[in-house]
């Protein structure tokens, strides 16, 4: 056998084995498999695991940035005609929420923890300055007071309005955008506070919100089950509200937004509790999208989480009482919240039906500024981008007994909304992408062994076929020599007639001399005469 068909040989083998083996473990995605294995039991709260740290302490900074509603015509809306508000913004702070008195229950399956949060002002990302910057907008405590007293006697009613006219408070307030934040001495609540201490004299839109948490949770840690990595089992001790008409709407599910369970798919809901909102939400994928380098599923409220009940019956339970709906895009969370009649939604009334957008002058709702979304990466379940959008609208109707209140129209009237981003950060973004690598070539490896295995296979053909044409060319090269030698000794060599009678002497021969053996002339012989 020559060395050139041992070559073939063994290139023959090795690829066989290689496209065997590859092939197999394709189908069989062992690597796969095991690399899954490897992140459920990797990625969870437990003190053991790698991304615990990172959730005690969010390295990505998350940044708050506040946009507010300026009213322009107060008196034209106090007339009966339609509010005119002008965006001023974004005024922007620095938000640290490290979780505290973090506590393992059950061996390692719960975990208590607190989420405080701090704000710290950024003016290089701000529009002005909020201790001088005036606003005009809602005075919502004079709102609260009308929304309380709605239930009561006429004659009370008009008892209070005569004397908060004596006080000069109106239905609209001017105060800077740091009064209107982080709080100020209202002179209403001040007086009310006089009568019940319980009632605080201060108000604020964030008041006593800086350095707070939104209450105390409890998660799980994704020891016993992935899919449970980071969701929430009880919120103030509680596993499920009261303040809806319905237990759907009670369930406290998912997480709160941190967090995401390992091996994301497209095709399921991922759920949220939002504390200020005082329900969960789900978030449906939407697009692919990239940040920083890493491949990431983006996930976003659909439509039907603040549709109307008449268009997703699922929502009737939020309507409190039962049967007191508001229309699409929006949400009543006073039931939660006392005190003034309070509506979330999105900014703008992003998503919401047009009949509160065209209510006021001067919003623009669209999908780039206004969308709530979050970018998941789906190996880790690692949030690289977030954009969470809510806006803060409160009820202006007419209310008995008020005359200010006489000729305005029912109106769910924008306040301010927040813009809460975070991305992640570089050196983060950088160790993720390296962890990905990994992952893609371990969870790949297979494909390369069936790639060698097809390359192998390649070359195992361009090796026999040039065998082939060589041995054909040999072939060819003695079949050549040996017709060349053929004809040329059938051109060459002559024979002589041999005849049956006995030579006979002729004159010729006798004339030359007789030579020893037999002769053969090289030149034609002609035919012997009878």
């Amino acid at each position: 056998m020559t060395r050139r068909s041992c070559a073939i040989y063994a290139t023959g083998i090795v690829c066989a084995h290689l496209l065997i083996v590859g092939i197999a473990l394709v189908v069989a995605q062992v690597f796969q498999t095991m690399i899954h294995s490897r992140l459920k039991k990797e990625i969870t709260l437990t003190e053991k695991s790698q991304v615990f740290e990172s959730w005690k302490n969010p390295p990505p900074p998350v940044y708050m940035e506040y946009y507010f509603f300026n009213v322009t015509n107060p008196e034209v809306f106090l007339a009966g005609g339609k509010a005119a508000v002008k965006q001023i913004g974004p005024y922007t702070y620095r938000e640290y929420r490290p979780r505290e008195n973090v506590t393992f229950l059950e061996n390692g399956t719960k975990l208590y923890a607190l989420n405080p949060k701090t704000f710290v002002f950024v003016p290089e990302k701000s529009a002005g300055n909020p201790e001088v910057d005036i606003i005009r907008t809602v005075n919502i405590p004079y709102v609260a007071v009308l929304s309380e007293l709605s239930s009561y006697s006429f004659l009370l009613r008009t008892f209070v309005s005569m004397y908060m006219n004596s006080l000069g408070i109106e239905m609209f307030m001017t105060r800077t955008v740091h009064e209107v934040l982080w709080g100020f001495k209202d002179p209403l609540l001040s007086k009310i506070h006089s009568m019940k201490p319980e009632v605080d004299e201060y108000f604020g839109l964030m008041w006593k919100k800086n350095g707070t948490h939104e209450g105390e949770f409890v998660f799980h840690t994704g020891e016993e089950n992935y899919l449970d990595y980071g969701k929430i089992d009880t919120w103030n001790g509680l596993r499920e509200m009261s303040w809806w008409s319905s237990n759907q709407s009670n369930m406290i599910n998912g997480t709160d937004g941190a967090v995401f369970h390992p091996l994301i798919n497209r095709n399921e809901l991922l759920y949220i509790f939002a504390a200020d909102l005082c329900r969960s939400i789900h978030l449906a994928y939407v697009k692919d999208v990239e940040v920083k380098g890493i491949q990431a599923y983006r996930f976003a409220p659909p439509s039907d989480v603040l549709m109307s009940p008449k268009d997703n019956p699922t929502n009737a339970g939020f309507c409190v009482p039962a049967g007191d709906c508001l229309g699409t895009g929006v949400l009543k969370v006073s039931v939660c919240r006392e005190g003034a009649p309070i509506v979330v939604s999105f900014p703008h009334f992003y998503q919401a039906d047009p009949v509160y957008i065209n209510a006021v002058d001067g919003l623009s709702p669209n999908k780039e500024e206004h969308e709530t979304y979050l970018d998941l990466q789906p190996t880790t379940g690692v949030p690289i981008r977030a954009c969470k959008r809510a806006q803060l609208n409160i009820i202006l109707k007419r209310v008995p007994g008020f005359p200010k209140t006489r000729f305005i129209n029912e109106t769910i009237f924008p306040i301010m909304f927040v813009n809460e981003t975070a991305t992640i950060d570089d050196d983060s973004a950088a160790q993720m992408r390296t962890l990905l690598l990994i992952v893609t070539l371990v969870s790949n490896f297979p494909l390369l062994i069936v790639g060698m295995g097809i390359i192998l296979l390649l070359v195992l053909v361009v090796l026999f076929c040039r065998n082939r044409q060589k041995k054909n060319e040999v072939k060819r090269i003695d079949f050549t020599e040996a017709f060349h030698s053929f004809a040329t000794a059938k051109d060459d060599t002559a024979y002589t007639q041999v005849s049956d009678k006995p030579d006979e002497p002729s004159e010729t021969a006798a004339n030359q001399p007789m030579r020893n053996g037999s002769y053969i002339a090289m030149s034609p012989v002609e035919a012997q005469k009878c």
